[in-house]
């Protein structure tokens, strides 16, 4: 889809919509998404929830107060001149401590991609990521800007538990897991950032239009780093 031209409004249940950008995993379309997640946010009528992805915004309404017809048509019209610049968005510095019990894949995806560890971690921790949504779980947060020469197909078969904190490559994504889950992704390092806490205000650390970056730090300091976030210190550095 062509940046400029209108977006796609397609049907998702009797109660749902997504406005839809683009195919790709784009700055510039990703962009657009957010802007439009923030003029949703000064209040549309019937709009009761906004989910911002790569590359389209879903859009739960009230059908009492509205309708697909009608949210669509106000959506579009807010969608006219939407920037294709990708807004400066916090800049977090967050440790990871990569390779052995904590990055269980780091061996294996240095060995294919003909690298040794060391520079694997270099070309991993060597972008300024962006975080382009946050999904399939709590706090999850899908990065774009990994290092091309790096990226790496999923296992053909996941693992039934990954560790809460997992940092992650599958394919040309980059992640920062949240939570213990199932998960495919190669895992080459761990985080003591907590980026989903109940009870912390905010919940959420990272947001979509975020920017990363990863510190390689030492496993000796890992139980110092965790015992503070766990006592909800963010560990993670904010640039100002």
């Amino acid at each position: 889809m062509d940046a400029a031209a209108s977006p796609r409004v397609l049907p998702c249940g009797d109660t749902a919509l997504a406005v839809e950008f683009g195919g790709e995993i784009d700055p510039a379309t990703n962009a657009r998404v957010l802007a439009l997640d923030a003029r949703v946010s000064r209040g549309v009528p019937g709009v009761i929830e906004t989910v911002p992805t790569y590359r389209s915004l879903l859009v739960h309404y009230d059908p009492v107060a509205t309708d697909f017809d009608a949210l669509g048509a106000a959506l579009t019209a807010l969608s006219a001149d939407l920037p294709e610049t990708p807004a400066e968005g916090r800049l977090w510095r967050i440790p990871v401590v990569y390779g052995g019990a904590f990055g269980i894949d780091l061996d294996d995806v240095a060995a294919r991609h003909g690298l040794d560890t060391a520079d694997l971690i270099a070309r991993h921790a060597a972008p300024v990521y962006r975080v382009y949504m946050i999904g399939f779980m709590p706090g999850f947060a899908y990065l774009g800007g990994l290092d091309p020469s790096i990226a790496t197909p999923r296992r053909e078969t996941p693992r039934a538990r990954t560790p809460a904190g997992s940092i992650s490559i599958g394919g040309a994504q980059a992640a920062v897991a949240s939570i213990e889950a199932p998960s495919g992704w190669r895992l080459l390092g761990r985080t003591p950032v907590r980026t989903f806490m109940l009870g912390r205000d905010p919940p959420f650390i990272l947001g979509p239009g975020d920017r990363v970056t990863f510190d390689p730090t030492p496993a000796a300091r890992w139980d110092a780093l965790d015992r503070a976030a766990a006592a909800g210190d963010l560990v993670a550095e904010l640039a100002t």
